[in-house]
Protein backbone atom coordinates (compact mmCIF):
# COMPACT_ATOMS: atom_id res chain seq x y z
CA UNK A 1 0.00 0.00 0.00
CA UNK A 2 1.51 3.35 -1.09
CA UNK A 3 1.30 6.50 1.03
CA UNK A 4 1.53 9.93 -0.64
CA UNK A 5 2.19 12.51 2.13
CA UNK A 6 2.36 15.60 -0.10
CA UNK A 7 0.35 18.59 1.14
CA UNK A 8 -0.11 22.20 0.05
CA UNK A 9 2.74 23.36 2.30
CA UNK A 10 5.43 20.69 1.78
CA UNK A 11 6.38 21.06 -1.92
CA UNK A 12 9.67 22.86 -2.70
CA UNK A 13 8.26 23.92 -6.08
CA UNK A 14 6.89 27.36 -6.90
CA UNK A 15 3.17 27.87 -7.64
CA UNK A 16 2.31 28.29 -11.32
CA UNK A 17 -0.82 29.69 -12.99
CA UNK A 18 -2.27 28.60 -16.34
CA UNK A 19 -2.47 31.73 -18.49
CA UNK A 20 -4.33 30.18 -21.41
CA UNK A 21 -5.72 26.90 -22.70
CA UNK A 22 -2.36 25.94 -24.22
CA UNK A 23 -0.94 25.56 -20.67
CA UNK A 24 -3.43 22.80 -19.82
CA UNK A 25 -1.92 19.34 -20.15
CA UNK A 26 -4.13 17.18 -22.42
CA UNK A 27 -3.22 13.50 -22.93
CA UNK A 28 -4.61 12.49 -26.35
CA UNK A 29 -3.76 8.80 -26.50
CA UNK A 30 -6.62 6.93 -28.15
CA UNK A 31 -6.47 3.94 -25.80
CA UNK A 32 -7.26 5.97 -22.66
CA UNK A 33 -10.57 5.46 -20.87
CA UNK A 34 -12.30 8.09 -18.73
CA UNK A 35 -10.81 11.57 -18.43
CA UNK A 36 -9.95 13.11 -15.05
CA UNK A 37 -9.11 16.76 -14.38
CA UNK A 38 -6.66 17.27 -11.47
CA UNK A 39 -6.74 20.74 -9.88
CA UNK A 40 -3.90 21.58 -7.47
CA UNK A 41 -1.61 24.59 -7.14
CA UNK A 42 1.38 22.38 -6.16
CA UNK A 43 3.31 20.92 -9.15
CA UNK A 44 4.56 18.02 -7.05
CA UNK A 45 0.99 17.00 -6.16
CA UNK A 46 -0.03 17.27 -9.81
CA UNK A 47 2.83 15.00 -10.86
CA UNK A 48 2.14 12.36 -8.22
CA UNK A 49 -1.58 12.16 -8.95
CA UNK A 50 -1.04 12.35 -12.72
CA UNK A 51 1.51 9.52 -12.67
CA UNK A 52 -0.75 7.38 -10.50
CA UNK A 53 -3.81 7.86 -12.74
CA UNK A 54 -1.97 7.53 -16.04
CA UNK A 55 -0.60 4.25 -14.78
CA UNK A 56 -4.20 3.05 -14.56
CA UNK A 57 -4.91 4.14 -18.16
CA UNK A 58 -6.91 7.26 -17.30
CA UNK A 59 -6.76 10.32 -19.55
CA UNK A 60 -5.37 13.06 -17.31
CA UNK A 61 -5.77 16.84 -17.60
CA UNK A 62 -4.12 19.24 -15.13
CA UNK A 63 -4.84 22.74 -13.94
CA UNK A 64 -2.88 24.71 -11.34
CA UNK A 65 -5.54 27.23 -10.28
CA UNK A 66 -9.30 27.59 -9.98
CA UNK A 67 -9.86 29.87 -12.97
CA UNK A 68 -7.99 27.55 -15.33
CA UNK A 69 -9.85 24.55 -13.94
CA UNK A 70 -13.22 26.15 -14.74
CA UNK A 71 -12.09 27.02 -18.28
CA UNK A 72 -10.82 23.46 -18.85
CA UNK A 73 -14.03 21.89 -17.53
CA UNK A 74 -16.23 24.11 -19.66
CA UNK A 75 -14.26 23.71 -22.88
CA UNK A 76 -13.90 19.92 -22.67
CA UNK A 77 -15.82 18.48 -19.69
CA UNK A 78 -13.97 15.62 -17.98
CA UNK A 79 -15.63 12.55 -16.48
CA UNK A 80 -14.40 13.40 -12.95
CA UNK A 81 -12.52 16.19 -11.13
CA UNK A 82 -9.98 15.80 -8.29
CA UNK A 83 -10.03 19.21 -6.57
CA UNK A 84 -7.67 20.68 -3.99
CA UNK A 85 -9.14 23.17 -1.50
CA UNK A 86 -6.32 25.50 -0.46
CA UNK A 87 -5.41 27.46 -3.61
CA UNK A 88 -4.68 31.18 -4.13
CA UNK A 89 -7.27 33.59 -5.62
CA UNK A 90 -10.05 31.00 -5.84
CA UNK A 91 -10.22 28.08 -3.40
CA UNK A 92 -11.63 24.65 -4.13
CA UNK A 93 -15.01 25.42 -2.55
CA UNK A 94 -15.49 28.40 -4.90
CA UNK A 95 -14.40 26.35 -7.92
CA UNK A 96 -16.93 23.65 -7.07
CA UNK A 97 -19.72 26.19 -6.59
CA UNK A 98 -18.94 27.71 -10.02
CA UNK A 99 -18.95 24.28 -11.66
CA UNK A 100 -22.26 23.30 -10.10
CA UNK A 101 -23.85 26.61 -11.16
CA UNK A 102 -22.99 25.95 -14.83
CA UNK A 103 -25.42 23.75 -16.77
CA UNK A 104 -22.56 22.30 -18.81
CA UNK A 105 -20.47 21.20 -15.79
CA UNK A 106 -22.98 20.74 -12.96
CA UNK A 107 -23.16 16.93 -13.35
CA UNK A 108 -19.39 16.31 -13.29
CA UNK A 109 -18.56 14.45 -10.04
CA UNK A 110 -16.06 16.36 -7.85
CA UNK A 111 -13.84 14.57 -5.32
CA UNK A 112 -12.06 16.92 -2.91
CA UNK A 113 -8.52 15.90 -2.04
CA UNK A 114 -7.00 18.09 0.70
CA UNK A 115 -4.82 18.25 3.76
CA UNK A 116 -7.76 19.78 5.67
CA UNK A 117 -9.13 17.05 7.89
CA UNK A 118 -11.65 18.88 10.12
CA UNK A 119 -15.23 17.70 10.01
CA UNK A 120 -16.29 21.28 9.20
CA UNK A 121 -14.13 21.29 6.06
CA UNK A 122 -15.56 17.96 4.91
CA UNK A 123 -19.15 19.06 5.51
CA UNK A 124 -18.55 22.27 3.58
CA UNK A 125 -17.08 20.26 0.69
CA UNK A 126 -20.25 18.18 0.49
CA UNK A 127 -22.49 21.25 0.87
CA UNK A 128 -20.94 22.99 -2.18
CA UNK A 129 -21.51 19.91 -4.34
CA UNK A 130 -18.60 17.57 -3.71
CA UNK A 131 -19.37 13.88 -4.01
CA UNK A 132 -16.44 12.51 -1.98
CA UNK A 133 -13.52 13.71 0.21
CA UNK A 134 -10.01 12.30 0.45
CA UNK A 135 -7.58 13.52 3.13
CA UNK A 136 -3.85 14.02 2.51
CA UNK A 137 -1.62 12.16 2.95
CA UNK A 138 -3.58 9.66 0.88
CA UNK A 139 -3.18 6.03 -0.03
CA UNK A 140 -3.04 5.24 -3.75
CA UNK A 141 -5.38 2.25 -3.48
CA UNK A 142 -8.00 4.34 -1.67
CA UNK A 143 -7.87 7.12 -4.25
CA UNK A 144 -8.17 4.70 -7.16
CA UNK A 145 -11.03 2.84 -5.47
CA UNK A 146 -13.00 6.03 -4.79
CA UNK A 147 -12.41 7.26 -8.35
CA UNK A 148 -13.51 3.95 -9.81
CA UNK A 149 -16.65 3.94 -7.67
CA UNK A 150 -17.67 7.47 -8.66
CA UNK A 151 -16.96 6.83 -12.35
CA UNK A 152 -19.09 3.70 -12.21
CA UNK A 153 -21.92 5.66 -10.59
CA UNK A 154 -21.53 8.41 -13.20
CA UNK A 155 -21.65 5.87 -16.03
CA UNK A 156 -24.79 4.26 -14.61
CA UNK A 157 -26.38 7.67 -14.19
CA UNK A 158 -25.69 8.56 -17.81
CA UNK A 159 -27.10 5.23 -18.99
CA UNK A 160 -30.23 5.73 -16.92
CA UNK A 161 -30.62 9.27 -18.31
CA UNK A 162 -30.30 7.97 -21.88
CA UNK A 163 -32.88 5.29 -21.20
CA UNK A 164 -35.21 7.87 -19.67
CA UNK A 165 -34.89 10.20 -22.66
CA UNK A 166 -35.39 7.30 -25.08
CA UNK A 167 -38.45 6.13 -23.18
CA UNK A 168 -39.92 9.65 -23.21
CA UNK A 169 -39.35 9.88 -26.97
CA UNK A 170 -41.01 6.53 -27.53
CA UNK A 171 -43.93 7.53 -25.37
CA UNK A 172 -44.26 10.88 -27.16
CA UNK A 173 -44.10 9.14 -30.53
CA UNK A 174 -46.82 6.73 -29.42
CA UNK A 175 -48.98 9.57 -28.10
CA UNK A 176 -48.45 11.49 -31.35
CA UNK A 177 -49.46 8.49 -33.46
CA UNK A 178 -52.58 7.95 -31.38
CA UNK A 179 -53.44 11.65 -31.55
CA UNK A 180 -52.88 11.75 -35.30
CA UNK A 181 -55.11 8.76 -35.86
CA UNK A 182 -57.87 10.25 -33.75
CA UNK A 183 -57.55 13.60 -35.51
CA UNK A 184 -57.66 11.95 -38.91
CA UNK A 185 -60.73 9.92 -38.06
CA UNK A 186 -62.61 12.89 -36.61
CA UNK A 187 -61.67 15.42 -39.27
CA UNK A 188 -62.18 13.15 -42.24
CA UNK A 189 -65.54 11.98 -40.92
CA UNK A 190 -66.78 15.55 -40.42
CA UNK A 191 -65.30 17.04 -43.58
CA UNK A 192 -66.25 14.49 -46.23
CA UNK A 193 -69.87 15.57 -46.33
CA UNK A 194 -68.91 19.24 -46.61
CA UNK A 195 -66.28 18.61 -49.27
CA UNK A 196 -68.60 16.51 -51.39
CA UNK A 197 -71.20 19.28 -51.50
CA UNK A 198 -68.88 21.91 -53.00
CA UNK A 199 -66.52 19.86 -55.17
CA UNK A 200 -68.58 19.65 -58.32
CA UNK A 201 -69.69 23.30 -58.23
CA UNK A 202 -66.22 24.79 -57.75
CA UNK A 203 -64.36 26.45 -60.62
CA UNK A 204 -61.09 25.77 -58.79
CA UNK A 205 -59.37 22.43 -58.51
CA UNK A 206 -59.94 20.86 -55.08
CA UNK A 207 -58.52 17.64 -53.67
CA UNK A 208 -57.94 15.93 -50.34
CA UNK A 209 -54.99 13.57 -49.92
CA UNK A 210 -53.99 11.18 -47.17
CA UNK A 211 -50.39 10.46 -46.15
CA UNK A 212 -48.98 7.02 -46.95
CA UNK A 213 -46.26 6.18 -44.44
CA UNK A 214 -43.43 3.65 -44.36
CA UNK A 215 -44.41 0.94 -41.88
CA UNK A 216 -40.89 0.77 -40.43
CA UNK A 217 -39.84 4.42 -40.20
CA UNK A 218 -43.21 6.17 -40.14
CA UNK A 219 -41.98 8.61 -42.79
CA UNK A 220 -44.37 9.82 -45.49
CA UNK A 221 -43.55 8.18 -48.85
CA UNK A 222 -46.57 9.27 -50.93
CA UNK A 223 -50.10 10.64 -50.74
CA UNK A 224 -53.30 8.79 -51.65
CA UNK A 225 -56.09 10.74 -53.33
CA UNK A 226 -59.18 10.63 -51.11
CA UNK A 227 -61.34 13.23 -52.82
CA UNK A 228 -60.80 14.80 -56.25
CA UNK A 229 -63.14 17.20 -58.04
CA UNK A 230 -63.55 17.35 -61.85
CA UNK A 231 -61.31 20.42 -62.30
CA UNK A 232 -58.42 18.71 -60.49
CA UNK A 233 -58.96 15.54 -62.48
CA UNK A 234 -58.64 17.53 -65.72
CA UNK A 235 -55.20 18.78 -64.60
CA UNK A 236 -54.20 15.12 -64.23
CA UNK A 237 -55.81 14.37 -67.63
CA UNK A 238 -58.03 11.86 -65.84
CA UNK A 239 -61.50 11.34 -64.41
CA UNK A 240 -62.16 11.71 -60.64
CA UNK A 241 -62.95 8.01 -60.23
CA UNK A 242 -59.63 7.09 -61.85
CA UNK A 243 -57.70 9.03 -59.21
CA UNK A 244 -59.62 8.29 -56.00
CA UNK A 245 -57.70 5.86 -53.81
CA UNK A 246 -54.66 5.88 -56.12
CA UNK A 247 -51.01 6.71 -55.39
CA UNK A 248 -50.34 9.13 -58.25
CA UNK A 249 -49.47 12.37 -56.45
CA UNK A 250 -45.72 11.90 -55.94
CA UNK A 251 -45.12 10.83 -59.54
CA UNK A 252 -47.15 13.75 -60.84
CA UNK A 253 -45.60 16.45 -58.64
CA UNK A 254 -42.04 15.23 -59.31
CA UNK A 255 -42.60 15.86 -63.02
CA UNK A 256 -43.56 19.47 -62.30
CA UNK A 257 -41.27 20.47 -59.42
CA UNK A 258 -39.58 17.70 -57.36
CA UNK A 259 -38.78 19.98 -54.39
CA UNK A 260 -42.51 20.46 -53.80
CA UNK A 261 -43.03 16.93 -52.48
CA UNK A 262 -41.00 17.52 -49.26
CA UNK A 263 -42.87 20.82 -48.89
CA UNK A 264 -46.22 18.98 -48.88
CA UNK A 265 -44.83 16.57 -46.28
CA UNK A 266 -43.92 19.60 -44.15
CA UNK A 267 -47.54 20.78 -44.33
CA UNK A 268 -48.64 17.52 -42.72
CA UNK A 269 -45.85 17.38 -40.15
CA UNK A 270 -45.95 21.02 -39.02
CA UNK A 271 -49.49 22.13 -39.82
CA UNK A 272 -48.14 25.19 -41.63
CA UNK A 273 -49.98 25.99 -44.87
CA UNK A 274 -48.16 26.00 -48.22
CA UNK A 275 -48.96 28.59 -50.90
CA UNK A 276 -47.13 28.87 -54.21
CA UNK A 277 -47.36 29.55 -57.95
CA UNK A 278 -46.22 26.75 -60.27
CA UNK A 279 -45.63 26.47 -63.99
CA UNK A 280 -47.06 23.43 -65.78
CA UNK A 281 -47.39 22.31 -69.40
CA UNK A 282 -51.09 21.53 -69.76
CA UNK A 283 -52.46 20.34 -73.12
CA UNK A 284 -49.27 21.52 -74.90
CA UNK A 285 -49.65 25.00 -73.43
CA UNK A 286 -47.62 26.59 -70.66
CA UNK A 287 -49.95 27.32 -67.77
CA UNK A 288 -49.56 28.94 -64.37
CA UNK A 289 -51.44 27.66 -61.34
CA UNK A 290 -51.72 29.04 -57.83
CA UNK A 291 -52.29 26.50 -55.06
CA UNK A 292 -52.89 26.54 -51.30
CA UNK A 293 -52.34 23.36 -49.27
CA UNK A 294 -53.50 23.07 -45.64
CA UNK A 295 -53.20 20.23 -43.15
CA UNK A 296 -56.18 17.89 -43.01
CA UNK A 297 -55.82 15.05 -40.51
CA UNK A 298 -52.82 12.97 -41.53
CA UNK A 299 -52.81 14.55 -44.96
CA UNK A 300 -53.78 17.81 -46.59
CA UNK A 301 -56.36 19.50 -48.77
CA UNK A 302 -55.31 21.59 -51.74
CA UNK A 303 -57.05 24.25 -53.82
CA UNK A 304 -55.68 24.98 -57.30
CA UNK A 305 -56.56 28.01 -59.48
CA UNK A 306 -55.54 28.74 -63.08
CA UNK A 307 -53.75 32.13 -63.03
CA UNK A 308 -52.18 31.96 -66.49
CA UNK A 309 -53.73 35.21 -67.80
CA UNK A 310 -52.77 37.15 -64.70
CA UNK A 311 -49.25 35.68 -64.60
CA UNK A 312 -48.51 36.53 -68.23
CA UNK A 313 -49.59 40.11 -67.59
CA UNK A 314 -47.43 40.31 -64.46
CA UNK A 315 -44.40 38.97 -66.30
CA UNK A 316 -44.91 41.43 -69.12
CA UNK A 317 -45.20 44.36 -66.71
CA UNK A 318 -42.21 43.14 -64.69
CA UNK A 319 -40.09 42.94 -67.83
CA UNK A 320 -41.10 46.44 -68.88
CA UNK A 321 -40.17 47.73 -65.42
CA UNK A 322 -36.70 46.16 -65.36
CA UNK A 323 -35.48 46.12 -68.98
CA UNK A 324 -33.88 49.03 -70.82
CA UNK A 325 -36.10 49.80 -73.79
CA UNK A 326 -33.25 50.41 -76.25
CA UNK A 327 -30.57 47.81 -75.53
CA UNK A 328 -32.67 45.00 -74.05
CA UNK A 329 -30.42 44.63 -71.00
CA UNK A 330 -31.48 45.54 -67.45
CA UNK A 331 -32.10 49.18 -66.59
CA UNK A 332 -30.58 51.41 -63.91
CA UNK A 333 -33.44 50.92 -61.42
CA UNK A 334 -33.09 47.14 -61.61
CA UNK A 335 -29.30 47.50 -61.31
CA UNK A 336 -29.60 49.50 -58.07
CA UNK A 337 -31.91 46.90 -56.47
CA UNK A 338 -29.81 43.95 -57.65
CA UNK A 339 -26.56 45.49 -56.39
CA UNK A 340 -28.08 45.90 -52.92
CA UNK A 341 -29.31 42.28 -52.91
CA UNK A 342 -25.95 40.88 -54.06
CA UNK A 343 -24.11 43.05 -51.53
CA UNK A 344 -26.18 41.55 -48.73
CA UNK A 345 -25.85 37.99 -50.04
CA UNK A 346 -22.07 38.16 -50.58
CA UNK A 347 -21.75 39.74 -47.14
CA UNK A 348 -23.59 36.83 -45.53
CA UNK A 349 -21.50 34.28 -47.43
CA UNK A 350 -18.23 36.22 -47.06
CA UNK A 351 -17.71 36.13 -50.83
CA UNK A 352 -16.20 38.81 -53.10
CA UNK A 353 -18.48 41.11 -55.07
CA UNK A 354 -16.98 42.70 -58.19
CA UNK A 355 -18.30 45.65 -60.21
CA UNK A 356 -17.37 46.86 -63.71
CA UNK A 357 -18.34 50.34 -64.92
CA UNK A 358 -17.66 51.03 -68.60
CA UNK A 359 -18.19 53.82 -71.09
CA UNK A 360 -18.21 53.94 -74.89
CA UNK A 361 -15.31 56.22 -75.80
CA UNK A 362 -16.11 59.53 -77.57
CA UNK A 363 -19.76 58.62 -77.98
CA UNK A 364 -21.01 62.22 -78.33
CA UNK A 365 -18.83 62.80 -81.41
CA UNK A 366 -20.10 59.47 -82.73
CA UNK A 367 -23.70 60.72 -82.48
CA UNK A 368 -22.75 64.04 -84.05
CA UNK A 369 -21.10 62.37 -87.06
CA UNK A 370 -23.34 59.34 -87.66
CA UNK A 371 -26.65 60.48 -86.19
CA UNK A 372 -28.72 59.25 -83.25
CA UNK A 373 -30.14 56.22 -85.07
CA UNK A 374 -26.64 54.92 -85.74
CA UNK A 375 -25.78 55.82 -82.15
CA UNK A 376 -28.66 53.69 -80.88
CA UNK A 377 -27.56 50.85 -83.17
CA UNK A 378 -24.01 51.12 -81.78
CA UNK A 379 -25.24 50.89 -78.18
CA UNK A 380 -27.37 47.85 -79.03
CA UNK A 381 -24.37 46.05 -80.56
CA UNK A 382 -22.17 46.93 -77.57
CA UNK A 383 -24.83 45.68 -75.11
CA UNK A 384 -25.39 42.42 -77.03
CA UNK A 385 -21.65 41.75 -77.19
CA UNK A 386 -21.19 42.26 -73.45
CA UNK A 387 -24.32 40.21 -72.70
CA UNK A 388 -22.77 37.27 -74.55
CA UNK A 389 -19.72 37.46 -72.28
CA UNK A 390 -21.47 37.50 -68.86
CA UNK A 391 -22.95 34.02 -69.12
CA UNK A 392 -23.42 32.96 -65.48
CA UNK A 393 -26.97 33.21 -64.19
CA UNK A 394 -25.76 35.33 -61.27
CA UNK A 395 -23.90 37.84 -63.49
CA UNK A 396 -25.83 41.02 -64.20
CA UNK A 397 -25.46 43.51 -67.08
CA UNK A 398 -27.32 46.82 -67.02
CA UNK A 399 -27.37 50.10 -68.89
CA UNK A 400 -26.08 52.53 -66.28
CA UNK A 401 -26.98 55.67 -68.18
CA UNK A 402 -26.47 57.06 -71.70
CA UNK A 403 -23.44 55.25 -73.14
CA UNK A 404 -22.45 53.78 -69.74
CA UNK A 405 -22.95 50.15 -68.74
CA UNK A 406 -22.47 48.32 -65.43
CA UNK A 407 -21.77 44.64 -64.74
CA UNK A 408 -22.33 43.02 -61.32
CA UNK A 409 -20.21 39.89 -60.76
CA UNK A 410 -21.08 38.07 -57.49
CA UNK A 411 -18.60 35.51 -56.09
CA UNK A 412 -15.96 36.85 -58.49
CA UNK A 413 -12.45 37.88 -57.48
CA UNK A 414 -10.77 41.02 -58.72
CA UNK A 415 -8.62 38.96 -61.09
CA UNK A 416 -11.68 37.26 -62.57
CA UNK A 417 -13.49 40.57 -62.97
CA UNK A 418 -10.49 42.15 -64.69
CA UNK A 419 -10.31 39.20 -67.11
CA UNK A 420 -13.98 39.69 -68.00
CA UNK A 421 -13.51 43.43 -68.42
CA UNK A 422 -10.52 42.95 -70.73
CA UNK A 423 -12.47 40.42 -72.78
CA UNK A 424 -15.27 42.96 -73.18
CA UNK A 425 -12.83 45.65 -74.24
CA UNK A 426 -11.28 43.37 -76.85
CA UNK A 427 -14.61 42.06 -78.18
CA UNK A 428 -15.97 45.61 -78.64
CA UNK A 429 -12.83 46.50 -80.54
CA UNK A 430 -13.24 43.34 -82.65
CA UNK A 431 -16.67 44.58 -83.78
CA UNK A 432 -14.78 47.16 -85.85
CA UNK A 433 -17.59 49.71 -85.71
CA UNK A 434 -16.19 52.71 -87.61
CA UNK A 435 -15.67 55.85 -85.54
CA UNK A 436 -14.18 58.82 -87.35
CA UNK A 437 -14.71 61.05 -84.32
CA UNK A 438 -12.48 58.98 -82.01
CA UNK A 439 -9.12 60.51 -81.08
CA UNK A 440 -7.52 57.16 -80.27
CA UNK A 441 -8.79 54.58 -82.76
CA UNK A 442 -10.63 54.29 -86.06
CA UNK A 443 -13.17 51.98 -84.37
CA UNK A 444 -15.51 52.22 -81.40
CA UNK A 445 -13.65 51.42 -78.15
CA UNK A 446 -14.50 50.91 -74.49
CA UNK A 447 -12.97 52.21 -71.26
CA UNK A 448 -13.59 50.19 -68.10
CA UNK A 449 -13.09 50.58 -64.37
CA UNK A 450 -13.07 47.50 -62.10
CA UNK A 451 -13.47 47.15 -58.33
CA UNK A 452 -13.89 44.17 -56.03
CA UNK A 453 -14.62 43.90 -52.33
CA UNK A 454 -15.86 41.43 -49.73
CA UNK A 455 -18.86 43.23 -48.19
CA UNK A 456 -18.63 43.86 -44.46
CA UNK A 457 -19.71 46.34 -41.82
CA UNK A 458 -16.47 48.26 -42.43
CA UNK A 459 -17.22 48.78 -46.13
CA UNK A 460 -20.15 50.09 -48.15
CA UNK A 461 -21.75 50.03 -51.57
CA UNK A 462 -20.69 53.62 -52.03
CA UNK A 463 -17.03 52.60 -51.65
CA UNK A 464 -17.40 49.82 -54.24
CA UNK A 465 -19.14 52.09 -56.76
CA UNK A 466 -16.67 54.93 -56.22
CA UNK A 467 -13.70 52.59 -56.66
CA UNK A 468 -15.06 51.31 -59.98
CA UNK A 469 -16.00 54.83 -61.07
CA UNK A 470 -12.53 56.12 -60.18
CA UNK A 471 -11.03 53.31 -62.25
CA UNK A 472 -13.23 54.30 -65.20
CA UNK A 473 -12.25 57.96 -64.79
CA UNK A 474 -8.55 57.08 -64.80
CA UNK A 475 -9.00 54.79 -67.81
CA UNK A 476 -10.37 57.80 -69.71
CA UNK A 477 -7.73 60.14 -68.32
CA UNK A 478 -4.95 57.72 -69.33
CA UNK A 479 -6.00 57.63 -72.98
CA UNK A 480 -9.16 55.41 -72.99
CA UNK A 481 -9.60 51.92 -74.53
CA UNK A 482 -8.23 50.24 -71.41
CA UNK A 483 -9.10 48.53 -68.13
CA UNK A 484 -8.14 50.10 -64.80
CA UNK A 485 -8.59 48.35 -61.44
CA UNK A 486 -7.81 49.80 -58.02
CA UNK A 487 -5.91 52.60 -59.73
CA UNK A 488 -3.44 50.18 -61.36
CA UNK A 489 -3.36 49.94 -65.13
CA UNK A 490 -3.71 46.34 -66.35
CA UNK A 491 -4.30 46.49 -70.10
CA UNK A 492 -3.77 49.49 -72.29
CA UNK A 493 -4.29 50.27 -75.93
CA UNK A 494 -4.07 47.41 -78.37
Amino acid sequence: MTNHPLTNDESPYQLFTIQNMNDIDFNSEENLIESILIVDDQPANLRVLSKMLQGKNYKVKKASDGESAIIAAQSNPPDLILLDILMPNMNGYQVCENLKADKKTKDIPVIFISALSDVFDKIKAFNVGGIDYITKPFQEEEVLARISTQLTIQTQRKLLEKERVLLEKEQETLRKEIRQRKEAEAILYQSRALISSILNASLDGIAALEAVRDTNTGNIVDFRCIVVNPVTAQIFNSQPEDLTGKLVFKKFINKIKPELFPAFIKVVETGKALEEDIKYIYKNEQKWFHFIAVKLGDGFSVTVRDITVRKKLELKLSKLATIDGLTGVYNRHCFDNTLIQEWQRCGRENKPLSLILCDVDYFKPYNDIYGHQQGDSCLIKVAQTMDNIVKRSSDFLARYGGEEFAIILPNTSLEGAVNIAEKMRQEILNLKIPHEGSKICQYVTLSLGVASIIPSSKSSLAILIKSADDGLYKAKDNGRNQVIFNYHELVVNS
